[in-house]
């Protein structure tokens, strides 16, 4: 009959057929795509040799983070193809973004040098004779005729924070070719080229006495 009402079977039925299908519904969407395993990697040790002459000079040096623009200042080991579009190597990333590396490793090499009587890093706000800084425009790899190189390129500034300006400013660019195909291949070039960027930074920032040296116009 049209009016009859349905029996509770039925409801059991229909309510045990539902919870099946809704347990074979979840278990088809619980198949996700597996995270990406990830390594992560720091600059090799710095290999700026200690100095002759350490503790020689009785100034303090500041290194700020460079500024970057939002894509250097990544996590990521980016590579600029020969197309000029930038990729990134899959399941590897730095452990700071590239400027910080960049500061830190300057102010390892410049301490273990030891020149300067202190040494400190960061945007702080610490007494300094002299702060570096600049701009960080390029730390990558980058493919010329199919080669690998690592590309570092810094605009550095050189400041007397307590006069507030400029003492000299230099453009830096280093190119190390890649020994291999392999990412620990990789990464030992970003080594060998931060060392060298350091070694020729140091060079520069010790033409400058802060007390004798006019500000650049």
């Amino acid at each position: 009959m049209m009016g009859r009402a349905l029996r509770p079977q039925y409801f059991c039925r229909f309510g045990l057929i539902s919870a099946v299908m809704g347990l074979v519904f979840l278990s088809s969407c619980s198949i996700l795509p597996k995270a990406e395993k990830l390594e992560i990697y720091q600059l090799p040790s710095s290999s700026i040799p200690r100095s002759a002459q350490a503790g020689s000079l009785p100034w303090a040096l500041r290194i700020a983070t460079p500024h970057s623009s939002q894509l250097t200042d990544s996590m990521r080991v980016l590579v600029l193809r020969q197309d000029n579009q930038i990729s990134a190597y899959k399941g590897i990333r730095w452990g700071n973004p590239a400027p910080i590396l960049l500061r830190d490793q300057l102010a390892k090499a410049f301490r273990t040098d030891g020149r300067f009587s202190s040494v400190s890093s960061g945007n702080n706000n610490l007494m300094a004779d002299l702060e570096l800084g600049g701009d960080l425009t390029a730390f990558q790899v980058e493919y010329k005729n199919g080669i690998p190189a690592v590309n570092i390129r810094l605009y550095a500034t050189l400041v007397q924070p307590g006069r507030n300006r400029i003492v000299a400013t230099r453009s830096f660019e280093i190119v190390e070719p890649v020994q291999g195909g392999e990412i620990p291949e990789v990464i030992a070039a970003f080594g060998r080229a931060t060392d060298r960027l350091a070694a020729e930074i140091i060079d520069w920032t010790l033409q400058y006495e802060p007390a004798s040296q006019p500000a650049v116009e």
